[in-house]
């Protein structure tokens, strides 16, 4: 249940609670933002798991990240609750879990929180002064988030806001040159995976235009076996291969240079996207509409539709398959995070080429975005 708020209400500590992968934590920033507006001299902290706040890390908003270990018990959590106990003012829950809303009741005497729209939420909805109801609306994530701040401001336009940039290593900033596309290789699950062999035959055509290209993936053996299987089904030898030896505020550095992203829907498109670099983001069987990337200077208004081919919204670019059961919003057509996604498998490297030429070489004729 709602409770009506005074819109004068002030707090001086407030924690923002987000439980959840490290693309929802930097599409809370919005929120966290909104927040250091309207209350400028309060302390803003952030709980969530480790591992997934390095997106925040710099932030000028932000006093302090408060990690917890994914799936450790309460006994386990025990120091962390008493050293939590009634702290803030306000919980600013961003997650509609049990455990989350449970951190939030435990920090702070006033909770503003995510809920399911079911009955066996209305535990939650008693715990809190305000509650947003998710699924109600099919709002995008960014909305969805900042409408926990509706009792104390009006909508403001959304500020994704990004790593600070750190340097480059010198060895990486010594092969870039000027117009470079940075492309996202790999994905946390398969079936928002684009082929790899349609990246190494992307990669081929950017080769032959002499278009240079930075692949990026993380540390791990599947990232970086991902990217290398693309360079080797290439046979380009230019390609300079950056996953694993950047870290998100490098990240952040690299999109700065870059004249273009391609990339699928993970947390690094994200990153992209609020960099400000033109994006062009392919997205498979997730709806858009919940977790597009959020345009730069976009109002406080959904971005995208459910279901287009294409979708231009600021700097980002959006493609999608053109099956009748796009988006269906599951795990791939098998129904699991190893499942195949037919949509991303027929959207074919041609469409994206002529998507990307399009961004790079404005005046130049190109392929045909049907095709």
């Amino acid at each position: 249940m709602t409770r009506t708020a005074p819109a004068e209400e002030s707090f001086d500590r407030i924690i923002v609670i987000v439980t959840r992968q490290i693309g929802d934590v930097l599409l809370t920033t919005p929120l966290i933002h909104a927040a250091r507006q309207r209350w400028p001299a309060a302390r803003i902290d952030v709980l969530g798991f480790a591992g997934t706040l390095g997106m925040l890390r710099g932030n000028p908003d932000i006093g302090e990240l408060i990690e917890v270990p994914p799936g450790a018990g309460w006994k386990k959590s025990w120091p962390l609750i008493r050293r939590l106990w009634r702290r803030y003012d306000l919980a600013l829950i961003a997650q509609h879990t049990d455990r989350a809303h449970l951190y939030g009741w435990v920090a702070a005497r006033l909770r503003s929180g995510q809920v399911p729209e079911n009955r066996r939420s209305w535990w939650k909805r008693a715990l809190l002064r305000h509650a947003v109801e998710l699924g109600t609306s099919h709002s995008h994530v960014v909305l969805e988030k900042l409408r926990l701040l509706s009792p104390w401001i009006d909508p403001l336009p959304p500020v994704v806001q990004m790593p600070p940039a750190r340097g480059l290593p010198a060895g990486i900033a010594a092969q870039l040159k000027p117009g470079y596309t940075v492309m996202q290789v790999p994905s946390l699950v398969r079936f928002k995976q684009w082929p790899l062999r349609h990246y190494a035959s992307l990669l081929k055509e950017f080769a032959m235009r002499n278009l240079q290209v930075v692949l990026s993936g993380g540390p791990s053996d599947a990232d970086l076996a991902a990217v290398c299987e693309v360079i080797a089904l290439s046979g380009v030898d230019a390609a300079v291969n950056v996953a694993g030896q950047l870290d998100l505020n490098q990240m952040s550095a690299l999109m700065a240079g870059a004249a273009l992203y391609v990339g699928p829907d993970t947390s690094i498109t994200h990153l992209a996207a609020a960099s400000g670099v033109p994006v062009l983001a392919l997205f498979g069987p997730i709806d858009p509409c919940l977790w597009g990337p959020w345009p730069v200077m976009w109002p406080p208004t959904q971005p995208y539709e459910r279901s287009r081919p294409r979708q231009q919204r600021g700097n980002v670019t959006l493609l999608q398959g053109t099956q009748s059961c796009v988006p269906c919003n599951k795990a791939g057509c098998d129904r699991h995070a190893g499942s195949r996604s037919e949509c991303l498998e027929t959207m074919t490297p041609q469409r994206v080429l002529a998507e990307a030429l399009a961004i790079l070489e404005p005046g130049a004729e190109t392929l045909s975005r049907r095709s």
